[in-house]
């Protein structure tokens, strides 16, 4: 009986990650006061299992244990069993997160916490498997030793809870900095970064590696500032990425991180988060450097994302999976006789086929458990030379297999798509789209960045006007986080700064003046994660880490500086700054857990280019001043345009009593509202610009 109200239960649920676990024979709830109130009058402990649908760990888990009729029984007699989708309830996965890593020192997903009826944490892992192995206990060990501690132990369990609260509310009870925020900071995370650079093979640190695009924009940033090496380190670890497995080199797009450090073993799911970031950088490096195999790269990774992760309508959706057919990456990898089979095919010629697989670091054994993950760890000079063959005719031959590639692999088992819109990583999306469409002048992606904000505007809003956290299948989620306001406030003055239509400046305005009202805190500086009128949790919780999303405090601390700098309205300015007080010295001590601040202290430190080009944007001669400011890698700028006399000017403090000279499109560059000489001639804004 259990196991049938179990499916009927998640059954109900629009999280795929829910509806994964929807036929397990664990008596399952969504988290809510049905569970909560359950196990207070019961007096039961709460098993809180939290995951995602791309999560390969997430799903071994549940197929040796939840799915396990015994392990099932013993949890459904015992507990009040919760599954949360971490990407529908960050708050509650931060929350447990943090005290995960204040037990054990690390944390990840799955992730297992076991709390008393009011939800304090006492005892929480990540992935425990079905038996004792390397050094973990087997998850029934774990469940017998938490029922007899309950049973037998309840002081030091209770005890022990308390001590995490108090460790989990010391988080949440950060105060502001109060030594001043200068460029020594940005300096000092920039020596420390230095410090922690893989030389040999880019990145930070060891095995695993994560690809940290908030860090590398901040050593782009940093570039700019003239601190050395900065560059450097961003093309080297760009490269190295690009030629990587954790690269799809056949459908494009990146998958979440390299097992390895050196970036050939990806753990094979593929999130919208890291795509759109990844496909900015990239962008952004390329306006640097003029290298055209970053604007490849970009161009793929977004053509990845129209192709394989947008909606009906336009939105994106949240990921994909790294399973298909029960193996971890089976869709994505090569035996080494296919490969040559296919690249002699497309090539015509079996030694350019046997060139090709050697290009792709193929072996006749595998590279990676018996088969082939591709990478391009040789020169295409070194290869052809080997082979005899000439360089371009190798590179022609690559190109050949990569679509002959293609199209066997989407015969293929597909792996399944997490097919909800997600508000805050739909931001990303935006932005991403909508900077590379100008950088690139590319209309498709300005219009899938226009598409994709019409489809959030639409469908992610609720009926009284508020954010909505997700949306899938027509049906929308719970209330919106502070990412989620402003990841979205900042795509939208993104894509106003592409396209000039007001709505956009308007909607980003609506949401920072709503985030400031709900998130804020008053007392302690910064934004809380939830909204003031959100649920109740064991604490209110503060996001402050820059981990694979930015941080709400962080996007909220770049997004406020900017509309400051184009109303003039010096309270955005105030309360985003305080969200930069809160991380003052965390930025110095860990920068590759803030990178995304680092890039909004930049902002704050730096001269910032207010530029005005007072014409009409669909006229050639405001274009051309337009195209001189989008052609540039300008992070530390900002831009509006629009007729004289238009309506913009009257919400847009930058644009007020500006001018056309003798009639003509006028840019003015100004600099905390005072403007320099107004110019129509885009050589003449360049040298502003850059001078």
């Amino acid at each position: 009986m259990a196991a049938d109200r179990a499916l009927n239960r998640l059954a109900r649920a629009t999280s795929p990650y829910l509806l994964q676990h929807a036929s397990n024979p664990v008596d399952w709830y969504e988290w809510g006061e049905e569970a909560l109130g359950r196990a207070r009058r019961e007096d039961r402990p709460i098993l809180l299992s939290i995951g995602y649908a791309a999560c390969h760990w997430c799903h071994v888990m549940a197929h040796e244990s939840f799915e396990d009729e015994e392990t099932a029984l013993f949890m459904n007699e015992r507990f009040v069993c919760i599954k949360v989708d971490r990407e529908e309830r960050p708050d509650i996965d931060s929350i447990y997160m943090d005290a995960v890593q204040a037990m054990t020192g690390s944390g990840g997903w799955p992730l297992t916490a076991f709390l008393t009826p009011d939800g304090t944490p006492f005892y929480a892992g990540t992935y425990f498997p079905k038996e004792d192995r390397h050094g973990l206990p087997s998850f029934r060990r774990v469940l017998e030793g938490i029922v007899e501690a309950w049973q037998a132990r309840r002081a030091d369990v209770l005890e022990q809870g308390r001590r995490i609260v108090r460790s989990l509310e010391a988080n949440a009870r950060l105060r502001e900095s109060s030594d001043p925020l200068t460029e020594d900071v940005l300096r000092e995370g920039h020596a420390a970064l230095r410090r922690a650079f893989d030389a040999e093979w880019g990145g930070f640190g060891r095995a695993p590696k994560f690809p940290q695009p908030m860090t590398l924009e901040f050593l782009l940033r940093a570039h700019l500032r003239g601190l050395a090496s900065s560059l450097d380190m961003v093309t080297h670890t760009l490269d190295r990425m690009a030629s990587g497995g954790v690269r799809d080199q056949v459908g494009g797009g990146f998958h979440r991180y390299s097992v390895d450090g050196t970036w050939h073993v990806p753990h094979f799911e593929k999130m919208l988060y890291d795509n759109a970031q990844l496909a900015r950088l990239y962008a952004r490096a390329w306006q640097v450097s003029g290298r055209d195999e970053y604007r490849r790269v970009a161009e793929d990774t977004l053509d990845y994302l129209l192709r394989e992760m947008r909606a009906p309508g336009g939105g994106f959706f949240s990921s994909q999976d790294a399973d298909s057919e029960g193996e971890e990456g089976r869709f994505f990898v090569w035996s080494n006789e296919e490969l040559i089979a296919v690249a002699a095919r497309a090539s015509g010629d079996r030694t350019a086929g046997a060139a090709v697989a050697t290009y792709f670091g193929a072996t006749p054994d595998g590279n990676w458990e018996g088969t082939n993950v591709l990478w391009t760890p040789l020169p295409m000079s070194r290869v052809a030379a080997r082979f005899g063959l000439d360089p371009s005719a190798l590179a022609a031959h690559v190109d050949g297999t990569r679509r002959a590639l293609f199209d066997v692999r989407e015969a293929r088992p597909r792996p399944g798509t997490d097919d909800k819109v997600l508000t805050a990583w739909n931001g990303l999306a935006i932005a991403a789209f909508a900077e590379a469409g100008r950088v690139f002048q590319d209309a498709r992606y300005v219009d899938a960045a226009a598409r994709a904000a019409s489809f959030v505007l639409e469908h992610l809003v609720g009926p009284d006007g508020r954010l909505l956290r997700s949306w899938r299948e027509g049906k929308g989620g719970g209330p919106a986080f502070l990412d989620d306001y402003a990841l979205l406030a900042q795509a939208l003055l993104t894509l106003y700064e592409t396209t000039f239509d007001l709505r956009f400046f308007t909607q980003a305005r609506n949401l920072a003046d709503d985030l400031m009202s709900l998130f804020r805190d008053p007392d302690g500086g910064g934004f809380f994660q939830t909204a003031s009128d959100a649920e109740a949790l064991v604490v209110r919780p503060k996001e402050l880490f820059d981990n694979a999303v930015p941080s709400g405090n962080s996007v909220a601390a770049e997004v406020l500086q900017r509309l400051a700098l184009m109303t003039g309205e010096a309270r955005y300015e105030e309360a985003g700054v305080s969200a930069l007080r809160l991380v003052r010295d965390h930025m110095i001590r860990a920068p590759s857990g803030f990178g995304h601040a680092l890039c909004a202290l930049d902002l704050y430190l730096s001269p910032v280019r207010e530029v005005a080009i007072v014409g009409d944007p669909g006229d050639e001669a405001t274009r051309r001043l337009v195209e001189a400011v989008h052609r540039r890698f300008l992070p530390n700028s900002v831009l509006a345009a629009a007729p004289a006399e238009s309506p913009a000017t009257s919400s847009i403090g930058l644009l007020r009593d500006r001018r056309p000279m003798d009639g003509r499109a006028t840019a003015y560059v100004c600099e905390r509202f005072v403007c320099g000489r107004p110019v129509t001639d885009p050589d003449e804004l360049v040298a502003q610009l850059t001078g």
